[in-house]
């Protein structure tokens, strides 16, 4: 994979671009009581910035990468992806997350941005599986999982973020597949 191609992946009518300074601003608009319904609520200004600069220093550390989603041909950017290192069941393995600003959801972006997450993380030959862990009462990030391929592998208890349990869905992609 050349290095524009690693920089702008485009699948489905979307581009995912590696996360940039400029993309603070996005993460403040995703971080809407709407957008983090199910994830403990909206952050701090503070917990912002410091989860802005981990998505800034993952790719250089080695453990996963982020994206900002832009949507094709405005070239809007539109939400944000990526995948990083977890203990998982006694190994190590990918966690996908995403969310699509309220505006454009519903339109296929965030399956179509799973779709090219998958297929980055795969390509870099870390891990066997990339898995998702939406809450058992999100139903459009289940769906999601669904359409992008995920396999529904149980219901887990998470605590996210910390002191917030959470039922989710363990989705799990084979990211060793011969037909990737």
């Amino acid at each position: 994979m050349t290095t524009e191609q690693r920089d702008a992946a485009a699948t489905d009518g979307v581009r995912l671009e590696s996360w940039a300074e400029r993309d603070l601003a996005l993460l403040r608009l995703a971080n809407s009581p709407e957008m983090m319904a199910h994830l403990g609520g909206p952050e701090t200004e503070e917990q912002l910035l410091a989860r802005h600069r981990r998505y800034l220093d993952i790719e250089g550390a080695g453990t996963g990468r982020m994206f900002s989603v832009v949507l094709l041909p405005e070239g809007e950017t539109v939400g944000t992806i990526g995948y990083w290192d977890r203990v998982w069941q006694g190994g190590t393995v990918y966690e996908a997350g995403w969310g699509v600003l309220p505006r454009y959801q519903g339109r296929g972006i965030a399956v179509a941005a799973a779709t090219a997450v998958i297929a980055d993380a795969a390509a870099r030959h870390t891990h066997a599986s990339l898995h998702a862990y939406p809450s058992v009462d999100h139903p459009a990030s289940n769906a999601i999982c669904r359409k992008a391929g995920f396999t529904l592998v149980s219901a887990c208890d998470f605590e996210y973020p910390p002191g917030n349990p959470i039922r989710c869905n363990d989705w799990r992609v084979d990211l060793t597949a011969a037909d990737r």
